[in-house]
């Protein structure tokens, strides 16, 4: 791209930041400094504006940037991250979001902890969300790399890392200065600006080829370079039965994994009531709907406009399709129709980004403070001291992810994002099911169904071959890799159920019927709820 393109691209890449540091320095004028204004925004979103941030916190990079990608390179294979991160919302809506809304208070330990012996269940509820959430934002730094990276004309190491370090330093001051209620309104306005994209993106794209799906579909199969096999299963998932069985796993990560995301399920105390949560996931399934219907036509349109290999030249991952796609919907390179076009779906991916870091990085700084370090110190600590701890927190969560982020750059996003939802649904779902509907759950039980969960998890993302043993491999040099599905979730979920059972089979401790009763009580009437 010329300079002139990219000082356009660049001017509306800062024209977001400065809006949303508005917003941040707006909002710490206004708070209180207490507790539950930074964790909780004071409850008092509505319904459609939390709809919006939730749609805003999950529609991430892995969305708009890793799923386009991977449909633009392996068709029909790639949409099971559309379907899957759809469905997931049903898990959510039926079995999660009032009961969590009414039993908790700021983080996932405190549904937990409500009928439990407290400090063994937030420190491993605790550690338990960190690792998810730095894994999530790890995807999410890759993805702010290999965009600014295309941007500047190139693929500069140098311009990638010092993304990463960007967004990271970003991040920390949005939580840092506006907590909850700052992180809140950026990703409303990222969700509207996104969604407005995508929606003007999809309409060129069915433009092209004068409305006909159909159409659409076979320019992307002969462009492919794979024809007819582009729009069938298989193409990535399909060669052998290791393929096979990484498909299954996925799927159930994906599907499962929503559920037990502590960014996601913070978000259901920032409304005042159960219903108010409830009603904040309709509109959100709504919105993220419609979004991943898009995401099949712009991957598909990537495949048929840019070509798959063009695509694959440019990002081996794929991260950079849709920014290749409206270079050319606009005109082409060096057109201004195509540099304003590209540069404003830059600007819209990279404020995706931003929006979502937030919202993680506020909800693991509020693992660390609320259930980390709340255990380890003694219970009359004032509530101002624990929001201080949270804001330290956000700064070392930060580090750590800008750390793993450079680490990983060549990795797609949306693949990252399926190993974060994998750790997620190994230790945080079975937990928080148990706890909310089998009566004889005990503290052993939970304990071990976090750790039950969350070590194997780890274990085989390290001794698979997303670490060492093949050429997309973190360490491609290296091969120490002994489990061959790139994805743990097949046989870590289970593992965290199994745990989860096993521990509380096997305790000295009698479960609390009357603990379980106000919890049960208190989860589907609201009695109680704060």
């Amino acid at each position: 791209m010329s300079g002139d393109h990219q000082t356009l691209a660049l001017l509306l890449f800062s024209a977001f930041i400065a809006l949303t540091l508005a917003i941040t320095t707006w909002v710490s004028r206004n708070r209180r400094g207490s507790a539950e204004e930074f964790y909780a925004g004071g409850r008092l979103f509505s319904p459609m504006e939390n709809g919006f941030a939730i749609a805003g916190d999950y529609m991430s990079a892995a969305s708009f940037l890793g799923i386009s990608g991977l449909i633009a390179l392996y068709g029909y294979d790639g949409m099971l991250y559309s379907v899957g991160f759809l469905v997931a919302w049903l898990v959510v809506l039926l079995f999660v979001a009032e009961l969590v809304r009414n039993c908790g208070r700021f983080t996932l330990a405190d549904v937990v902890a409500s009928r439990m012996s407290e400090r063994p269940v937030r420190i491993a509820a605790g550690t338990s969300s960190v690792a998810v959430s730095v894994l999530y934002l790890v995807a999410q730094m890759v993805g702010a790399g290999s965009l600014v990276a295309l941007l500047l004309g190139g693929t500069s190491e140098a311009a990638r890392s010092w993304t990463v370090i960007g967004v990271g330093a970003l991040m920390v001051i949005y939580v840092s200065l506006g907590g909850m209620r700052a992180t809140t309104w950026i990703q409303i306005v990222k969700a509207v600006l996104l969604m407005a994209g995508a929606i003007a993106m999809t309409v060129l794209v069915l433009t092209r080829f004068h409305g006909d799906f159909n159409q659409l579909l076979n320019s992307a199969a002969e462009r492919s370079g794979h024809g007819k096999d582009f729009l069938s299963p298989g193409l990535k998932y399909g060669g052998n039965w290791t393929a096979r069985l990484d498909f299954i796993s996925l799927g159930l990560a994906l599907v499962l994994g929503t559920a037990g995301l502590p960014h996601i399920l913070s978000r259901f105390y920032t409304v005042p009531t159960a219903r108010a949560a409830r009603r904040s996931v309709v509109w959100a399934i709504g919105l993220i709907g419609s979004f991943y219907l898009m995401t099949i036509v712009l991957g598909f349109g990537a495949a048929a406009v840019v070509g798959s290999d063009a695509v694959r030249a440019s990002n081996a991952a794929g991260n950079t399709a849709v920014p290749l796609l409206s270079l050319d919907l606009g005109g082409g390179a060096g057109s201004t129709g195509g540099t304003v076009l590209f540069a404003v779906v830059a600007a819209v991916a990279f404020a995706t980004i931003l929006a979502v870091v937030a919202g993680i990085t506020l909800a693991s700084s509020a693992s660390v403070a609320h259930d980390l370090y709340a255990s380890l110190k003694r219970r009359h600590s004032k509530q101002r001291s624990e929001v201080a701890v949270a804001r330290v927190a956000a700064v070392a969560i930060g580090a750590a992810a800008i750390a793993l982020g450079l680490l990983a750059r060549d990795l797609n996003v949306a693949f990252l994002v399926g190993l974060a939802f994998a750790v997620a649904a190994s230790a945080n779902l079975p937990v928080l099911l148990y706890s909310l509907f089998w009566r004889n759950f005990t503290t052993r039980g939970a304990v071990w169904s976090v750790y039950g969960g969350l070590i194997p998890a780890v274990l085989l993302v390290v001794f698979s071959p997303v670490v060492t043993g093949s050429p997309e491999a973190l360490f491609p040099g290296v091969d120490f890799h002994v489990f061959p599905l790139q994805n743990p979730g097949l046989v870590s979920i289970p593992l965290g159920f199994l745990a989860g059972w096993i521990g509380t089979v096997t305790s000295a401790e009698p479960p609390d019927a009357a603990k379980h009763a106000e919890t049960e009580v208190r989860a589907l009437t609201g009695a109680g709820a704060v």
